[in-house]
């Protein structure tokens, strides 16, 4: 007889009650957290393997069925393996760590050992790297499992929509299925908002864990450069990349975020973190974290026209709720570089020397080793040709005037965002994740709205958003919140207490519970 296992919308929920034929009956129908799964553990209703077994069949009935998100490369295969392993060793000697048995899904351009690594593209389909990426070696020593690889940008080129040369057609939104979840990491956002695991890593080089987390009413963490590992995650722009966790709340992404934040040798980026990290970052939820804090308004990420009106009004609210639980509102503040540097030229297009460097990592596997390679082989998505000729065209860094020029503007801008800060004795600015909501699929005319590259990446400092509320009743929108460099603490407290104080996160109605096996 196959065994009995809680539909997601229920794992939070028996703790102490058996698992007997009336059980399900009794299930509280709310999501399941990190804690929620870890009691039933606990309490013995639950198993690892049956959590496992529960998520795969979601993807089963979801994922290319039903609304047939497109969100999943490839399940693990040893999947229910490290489940059986790891309820052995509760059994034995209780949890191995932190996140023990605690379902990921990982983007596509993270490496792990037993899924294959493409970035998206068919260029590098059937890729097994011969390595964890640091933050994959992290997540497993503290007992998560690796459940899946997530569609992505290819990549992770596009920050509007989720489409490649590796799966056909694009990822969709779970809470309006014509919608984009948005790019790069749209394919750990429709995973983790329709409940296909519990947590999930993306990458964000300019929007993609932040933009896609907005869009389906995740939360999405953002670190400060250097306090986050790149080791084993596929390049975009090496000098903004960054890697982290995307989660339905706050609790979840922050015990993500505690395990992989800190130094790594392999990546020089995290030197300038040395001591820099918390000793725990679980210890900043703070209910009444908002109580005390200076928080700017950059109105000039969202003035009209350049919002919709329904995003101005959750934006509205979200300020008259901040305040109402203590914060000190600095409304507008002003930053002169925002209007004055025009957003491209705060990126360097550097793929082609960070994709060349990295390539060869992957021999003998990855048929190509180098950005010329990949254009000969022609496996790619037509959308991405224009850039991948553009991005070979680019002379070397060391002679590259505009990355130079691109250098200067990021000082200036950096100086500029700490000194309004410190000029208005700020902790942290916020504005609108994106200032229109989910667009149509294939709509890459109205206003997007993208304000995530605009403060975060250039300056190098942290920002994270959490659920600002719906527009159109089901469209998903998020506050941004941005602090200087190694703020996460600060952060952290703020967006907790908004998450507590305002409960905006509901699921999705495209992937309801399934029905309980007998």
């Amino acid at each position: 007889m196959r065994a009995r296992f809680i539909p997601l919308a229920g794992v939070a929920l028996l703790l102490a009650v058996p698992l007997t034929a009336n059980a399900f009956e009794v299930f509280r129908y709310e999501e399941a957290t990190i804690a929620d799964i870890h009691t039933a553990l606990k309490a013995k209703t639950l198993a690892c393997r049956a959590l496992v077994q529960m998520y795969l069949d979601r993807i089963e009935a979801y994922d290319r069925k039903g609304p047939a998100l497109n969100a999943i490369v490839v399940t693990n295969p040893d999947a229910l393996k490290v489940a059986d392993a790891l309820d052995a060793k509760y059994a034995q000697s209780g949890p191995v760590g932190p996140l023990h048995c605690v379902p990921l899904i990982v983007k596509d351009n993270y490496e792990t050992t037993e899924m294959t690594t493409s970035a998206g593209s068919l260029s590098l389909k059937g890729v097994v790297a011969k390595t964890d990426a640091f933050q994959i070696k992290k997540l497993r020593a503290a007992g998560a499992i690796m459940l899946a690889k997530s569609n992505m940008a290819e990549f992770a080129f596009d920050p509007m929509e989720t489409v490649n040369s590796l799966l056909p057609g694009y990822t969709r939104n779970p809470y309006a299925l014509d919608r984009v979840t948005a790019g790069s990491s749209g394919g750990t956002a429709a995973a983790v908002a329709a409940n296909f695991v519990a947590v999930g890593l993306g990458t964000d080089t300019g929007n993609s864990i932040r933009g896609p987390s907005s869009h389906t009413s995740l939360v999405g963490i953002r670190s400060t450069m250097g306090l986050t590992s790149r080791d084993g995650i596929v390049p975009l722009f090496l000098d903004k990349d960054i890697g982290g966790p995307m989660a339905r709340t706050v609790t979840d992404a922050v015990a993500i975020f505690d395990v992989i934040a800190g130094p790594d040798p392999a990546d020089p980026a995290t030197t300038a973190g040395q001591g820099k990290r918390a000793d725990s970052y679980m210890k900043f939820l703070d209910r009444d974290g908002v109580r005390g804090t200076r928080l700017g308004v950059v109105r000039q990420l969202f003035t009209p026209p350049n919002v919709d009106p329904e995003v101005l009004r959750r934006m509205e609210q979200a300020l008259a709720d901040l305040k109402r639980l203590g914060a000190t509102i600095v409304d507008p503040v002003q930053i002169a570089e925002i209007d004055g540097i025009p957003p491209p030229m705060l990126f360097c297009f550097r793929f082609k020397f960070d994709i060349n460097d990295y390539l060869p990592r992957l021999a003998p596997e990855a048929q190509v080793k180098s950005l010329d390679d990949i254009i000969k082989s022609g496996k790619f998505h037509p959308s991405i040709e224009k850039r991948l000729l553009d991005r070979q065209a680019e002379p070397p860094l060391a002679e590259n005037q505009r990355c130079m020029q691109v250098a200067k503007n990021m000082q200036q801008m950096r100086e500029a965002v700490q000194k309004v800060m410190d000029d208005n004795t700020l902790d942290a600015l916020v504005y609108p994740t994106w200032a229109f909501p989910p667009r149509v699929i294939g709509d890459l005319n109205t206003p997007h709205g993208n304000n995530s590259p605009r403060l975060s990446p250039p300056t190098g400092f942290p920002a994270i958003t959490v659920p600002m509320g719906f527009v159109r009743d089901s469209l998903p929108v998020g506050l941004q919140v941005l602090g200087r460099a190694w703020s996460e603490p600060t952060l952290i407290k703020i967006v907790y207490a908004y998450e507590q104080a305002t409960r905006h996160r509901r699921p999705p109605t495209s992937t309801p519970p399934l029905p309980a096996h007998p």
